[in-house]
């Protein structure tokens, strides 16, 4: 798994490449939480490169969306979902949760 963040003035834009799963959830999850510890709570989630995602990653997600929807501070939108997870998404209802875009510069403006 690879992750690259792409800071903009109102936003992170993380991208995830790979899998994650419950050995590489962890890194993940410190991706997202790096975010919010340096103040950032609006993160836009590229996931046009990932391959799999378990419930682990679901739950780093969901704690993010969280921590990031307190206080009205931001939100996690999730951007290009691959066909495979969006399904996943749905099954476990995080699509109400979570916004979706097919383009990261339409996410990015969202904010």
């Amino acid at each position: 798994m690879e992750i690259t963040t792409q800071e903009f003035k109102h936003c992170d834009l993380i991208k995830v490449n790979g899998r994650v799963d419950s050995a590489t959830a962890p890194e993940f999850s410190k991706a997202l939480e790096k975010a919010n510890n340096n103040g950032r709570y609006k993160i836009a989630v590229d996931m046009s490169e990932l391959e799999y995602m378990s419930s682990a990653g679901f739950r780093a997600l969901l704690a993010t969306q969280r921590n990031c929807k307190r206080y009205n501070r931001g939100e996690v939108v999730l951007v290009r979902v691959p066909e495979r997870i969006r399904e996943a998404l749905e099954l476990a209802g995080f699509t109400e949760l979570f916004k979706t875009f097919n383009d990261p510069v339409e996410a990015v403006g969202s904010f």
